[in-house]
Order: C-alpha cells, then sequence, then structure tokens
C-alpha cells in the first residue's frame, strides 16, 4: 500500500543537512516496508556504517519526526514504531503473534466513522485506526 517517498529529498527541501550517518538512517526508513523500531533501524543502520551510534538513530528519528517526515506508533509491543508520514490515509491491522503489520484502506469503513462522528454530532477531521487481531488458519 505504501509508496516510497524520498525523504532525502524533503529534508533537503526544508534545509535539513543530512550528514553520512543521518543518510543512512534515512535510506533505512526508506526501504523499509515494515514499520520499525529505532532499534530496528540501528541494526539495519550499522550494515552501511558500522559505527553509527544508537543514539544518532535516535536524535535523526526525532528531527525527522519533530519535522513532520515521520510518523510515530505505539503498536502494544513496547516499542515505538516509525513509518514515512504519508499524504494518503490508511490503517493498521497488527498480528498481536507476530507483530506484523498490514496497512489497509476501507471505503466502506471510512463512511461508518464519518457517519458515526455525525450521529454523535461531530464533523470527523482525523483519526487512527489500529486492529488487533491473530492469523487464521488457512487450514480450518
Amino acid at each position: 500500500m505504501e509508496t516510497k517517498i524520498d525523504i532525502a529529498a524533503l529534508c533537503a527541501k526544508r534545509g535539513l543537512r543530512l550528514t553520512a550517518q543521518r543518510q543512512a538512517v534515512v535510506e533505512v526508513i526508506s526501504s523499509s516496508d515494515d514499520h520499525p523500531s529505532v532499534e530496528t533501524i540501528h541494526q539495519r543502520a550499522t550494515v552501511a556504517d558500522s559505527k553509527i551510534a544508537v543514539a544518532t538513530v535516535y536524535r535523526t528519528v526525532r528531527l525527522l519526526e519533530e519535522a513532520g517526515l515521520l510518523q510515530r506508533h505505539d503498536f502494544g509491543d513496547g516499542s515505538a514504531r516509525f513509518e514515512i508520514n504519508q499524504d494518503t490515509h490508511h490503517d493498521h491491522l497488527i498480528d498481536v503473534q507476530t507483530g506484523k503489520v498490514v496497512e489497509f484502506l476501507d471505503p466502506e469503513l471510512e463512511q461508518l466513522q464519518k457517519r458515526i462522528a455525525e450521529k454523535l454530532g461531530f464533523k470527523l477531521v482525523d483519526h487512527r485506526m489500529e486492529l488487533y487481531g491473530v492469523a487464521l488458519d488457512k487450514s480450518d
């Protein structure tokens, strides 16, 4: 579901300087198909730069988050997880056994949420939906 966004170009556009270590972090985030934690980002970044410190990763992620380029999630596994802040809305389904995160968008569900808000006297301006489940055994 996620389209690749050039974070490095967005950093340049916003005047954020990318050192070699920041560039390594940005490349890891840009190439991630999952929602990695800082620890996972650090582990992946050390492939490009074995001397990159976890503190550098934390600072870079915070910088990107404050610039509005990353979105933080808490999927209940004890670690903040991150994804590129996209212009398009989507929701998440989290497998509680594996931690796998599935992105989805259901227009019918979106309309239902809007109707519920209106029924309760609100205009829906934003929302975040996270569903938690376990994968069904396909052999049943």
